[in-house]
Parts: C-alpha cells; sequence; structure tokens
C-alpha cells in the first residue's frame, strides 16, 4: 500500500478515535439521580402560595397596624385586595395545569413501557454492549474505508478497526472484545464512524445503533429508553422491532465483525 495511502488511512482512524474518546465525556448512561421528575414547576407553584401567604400576612398586619386617624384609603384597599385575588386564581390554574401535565405524561409512560422487549434503532453515538452484543448500521458507497471506533466511559479506546463498505446497508456487530481480545463488560461505550473522500477530507457517518429496550423512564426533559445501562431519548428512536426467534445463537461471537472487517486493516 502506497504510504500516502497509509498515512490517510491512519489519520481517518486516529481521527476516529479522537472522536469516540470526545463522545465518552457526554456518555448517556442510566443514572437513577438524572431521570427523577424536574421539580422546577412545582418550586415555581410553591413560591407563588409561599408569596400569597406572606402578602395576607402583611395585609394584615398593615390594617391592624394602621393609624386610626389615617385609615388606609378604601380604593387602595380594594387594589390589594384585587392583587390578592388574582394571585390565589393563579396559584390554583398553576396547580391545575401540573395535575394535567403529570397525568399526561405517565399516560405517555405507560404507552411507551409496551416497547420493553423490543429492538430499538437508535441515532445516538451511545453503543449499548447487552449479553456480550453490540451492533450498529450504516451505509457508504461500495469500498469506501470506515473506521469504527469504540471507547469506554473513561475515554479509552478499546476496539478500533477499518471496514470496507459494501456499498449498500450493513451491519457491524461487536463481541465486546477489545484490540487485545479481552472480553469486555456489559454496558454504556461511546462509538465513532468515520470516512474519508479521495482527497482526504474527513466525514462523519451516519449511523444507528441497534439495542434490547429493557425499560422506559421519564427525564426532566421528555422520555427515554434504556438499553442496559445505555440511555438514550426517546425522539433518537427511528425504528423499533421485535426480537429474533433466537437471539442467543446471532449474538454469541464476532464472527459478523470479522467478516466485515477482512476487506480492511484492523489498526491496534
Amino acid at each position: 500500500m502506497p504510504v500516502s495511502a497509509t498515512n490517510g488511512i491512519n489519520n481517518l482512524t486516529q481521527i476516529a478515535n479522537q472522536a469516540a474518546t470526545g463522545h465518552a465525556n457526554t456518555l448517556s448512561i442510566t443514572n437513577n439521580n438524572d431521570l427523577t421528575r424536574s421539580n422546577t414547576s412545582t418550586g415555581a407553584f410553591q413560591s407563588l402560595a409561599q408569596n400569597e401567604n406572606q402578602f395576607l400576612a402583611l395585609l394584615t398586619t398593615q390594617l391592624k397596624h394602621q393609624d386610626p386617624t389615617s385609615p388606609m384609603d378604601n380604593q387602595a384597599l380594594a387594589s390589594e385586595l384585587a392583587q390578592f385575588s388574582s394571585v390565589e386564581q393563579q396559584v390554583q390554574t398553576n396547580k391545575n395545569l401540573e395535575s394535567l401535565i403529570s397525568l399526561n405524561e405517565m399516560a405517555q409512560l405507560s404507552q411507551s413501557n409496551q416497547l420493553v422487549g423490543k429492538i430499538a434503532s437508535v441515532q445516538t453515538n451511545t453503543l449499548p454492549l447487552q449479553d456480550r452484543s453490540a451492533s450498529l448500521e450504516f451505509s457508504q458507497p461500495r469500498g469506501q474505508n470506515v473506521a469504527i471506533s469504540v471507547a469506554d466511559t473513561n475515554g479509552k479506546v478499546v476496539k478500533s478497526l477499518l471496514v470496507s463498505a459494501t456499498g449498500n446497508s450493513q451491519d457491524w456487530k461487536w463481541d465486546g472484545k477489545d484490540n487485545d481480545g479481552n472480553q469486555l463488560p456489559d454496558g454504556a461505550y461511546s462509538v465513532a464512524v468515520k470516512t474519508a473522500d479521495s482527497a482526504g477530507n474527513i466525514y462523519d457517518v451516519p449511523f444507528l445503533v441497534s439495542g434490547k429496550i429493557t425499560g422506559v423512564v421519564r427525564g426532566s426533559d421528555g422520555l427515554y429508553i434504556e438499553m442496559g445501562n445505555a440511555l438514550a431519548s426517546m425522539s433518537a428512536v427511528k425504528a423499533e422491532r421485535d426480537p429474533p426467534a433466537s437471539s442467543a445463537s446471532n449474538n454469541s461471537g464476532g464472527g459478523s465483525e470479522n467478516n466485515k472487517s477482512q476487506a480492511g486493516s484492523k489498526e491496534s
């Protein structure tokens, strides 16, 4: 292989490794502390209620200690009472609105729980390794070099290889073994997929990761699916399907990965 081509491949792999390491800093991992429903709106409602009570206490104190020779003007008193009534109505309206939002979110969560057990295709940089198996799908012109890099939660690149695109939609399967053949634990990993044109310009390759949905949770900004320890926004789910009849045999080893990488060279 010419030196220029070798340098181009090395550069492509290096950029993919850097991208996987960078994604690891924002890896989406299940964390119960992050999945509790935000209390921001509730806090605002409680603040309004407290202000209402303070307003009433101040008004009562003001009337109690007013100068008998110069009592509060009736119009001023009426204005303050009107403000009090307005605040009270706003508090009640907000409480009702909160109840409606909560009921709607619970209905969505209940409906989404039907996805548990299905296989999701998700647009995310988080690669779920489940039962020693992970996979992603991409498509590039036939013969195009594609670098795939996987990093752990510490940002360490654990898998890096080069594959040759088939020209069709193709799957890359990973058996969870690192570059040295060591079996890694199930969990969430960062993944990056890159390619380069004839001029050496490097681009991101669009891809979808696949994972078995093990749960649906509600976060502060919407619903999320869990794929083992990996977390992904419900809005990132592009498709879902029933799992194969015998997933155990399909998920064993790294045969698909090896078949895809025969046309390329593994970067150690």
